[in-house]
């Protein structure tokens, strides 16, 4: 207990540097991981011996270390991560487990296609670990973390070619701005931030963009000013929304019956999502209730583990501070 409170000591003060709510995993040169809700995912993936598993979002492979222990001696997993250097760092740290692992540098969007290409499916269990990693805020390069100066990119994945943060800030409309900081960051203030931005650019830097927030808000708010402007910046360089829901259903078809399904996700529009398709996916008709008839066809494929999503006991938040928003849901694929 003693070690894991100062392990969780140490990473509660990564976390204060980097200016990040809350995320995975990793601490920062240690090697040494806390995955959120660790036990309670092994359970509700329902892990066994011989099991073949996918870790979608592979990150530092802390939950992916625990699924390969509970399913020795000869399950398997494959995991996934858009970061090529979540991978490299994944493969140190389950290189112990040899060939039972498999590590591939993907976006989830194309969970079937490399489950397939593998030759790995059927699967009993995946997992999708929506959060931020250590690796990806340690180093100022990325812009991830606003409290740590570094360029505007925010890609996961940097060599994809994509738009940057930074192309994001100089080239959007004031508009355009206010609403992608209001749909993908919940933010108030979208507006006034907004139009703080196009009055002060070009801006290349975290640093810089941090300035020009706390200019335009109040800094007396449970969280920094700027957690929510970085957050609707990273989820749009990253399609993160629109990449989740298409992977979604990609699990469900390559699940074997009885597979279980986890999410674990750290803010509202990611649950959000979760929680409908979910719902979706475990009705028979999703007609309209005006509907005088069914015409949809439609079956359900899952039967919803969690009604509520499952939180982090409070004694789990103390001895690791980055579970405090993780929320999971879980499901099982029928027929």
């Amino acid at each position: 207990m003693e070690r894991a409170k100062h392990l969780a000591e140490t990473q509660s003060q990564l976390d204060r540097r980097a200016g990040v709510p809350g995320s995975e995993r990793e601490e920062e040169g240690t090697g040494i991981h806390i995955p959120v809700l660790f036990q309670i995912v092994l359970d509700g993936l329902q892990v066994r011996p011989g099991g073949r598993y996918i870790d979608a979002t592979v990150g530092g492979g802390g939950h992916a270390a625990g699924v390969l222990e509970a399913s020795s001696p000869d399950g398997r997993l494959l995991g996934l991560d858009r970061d090529p250097a979540a991978v490299k760092a994944a493969g140190m740290h389950l290189a112990s487990f040899g060939e039972r692992v498999a590590l591939v540098h993907s976006s989830f969007s194309r969970l079937a296609e490399v489950a397939r290409a593998r030759s790995f499916v059927p699967v009993d269990g995946i997992l999708f670990d929506l959060g931020l990693s250590s690796l990806q805020l340690a180093g100022s390069e990325r812009g991830f973390a606003f409290m740590a100066d570094g360029p505007l990119d925010m890609r996961f994945d940097p060599q994809s070619g994509g738009p940057t943060a930074a192309d994001l800030v100089n080239g959007l409309s004031t508009g355009e701005l206010a609403v992608l900081l209001s749909r993908y960051g919940e933010e108030r203030h979208a507006r006034r931030i907004a139009e703080a931005i196009v009055a002060a650019r070009p801006l290349y830097t975290t640093a810089e963009l941090v300035d020009v927030i706390e200019q335009v808000t109040k800094k007396r708010e449970r969280i920094h000013p700027a957690t929510r402007t970085f957050q609707a910046l990273r989820v749009a360089v990253n399609d993160e929304l629109a990449v989740l829901e298409s992977a979604l259903p990609q699990a469900v078809e390559i699940l074997s019956p009885g597979g279980r399904l986890a999410v674990i996700s750290f803010h509202s529009l990611e649950d959000r999502i979760v929680k409908r398709f979910f719902r979706q996916e475990s009705r028979d008709c999703i007609c309209p209730p005006e509907a005088p008839a069914c015409t949809c066809d439609h079956r359900a494929v899952l039967r919803v583990i969690s009604r509520k999503p499952i939180r982090p006991t409070a004694a789990e938040i103390a001895d690791n501070p980055r579970a405090r928003s993780s929320r999971l849901r879980i499901a099982e694929r029928i027929g």
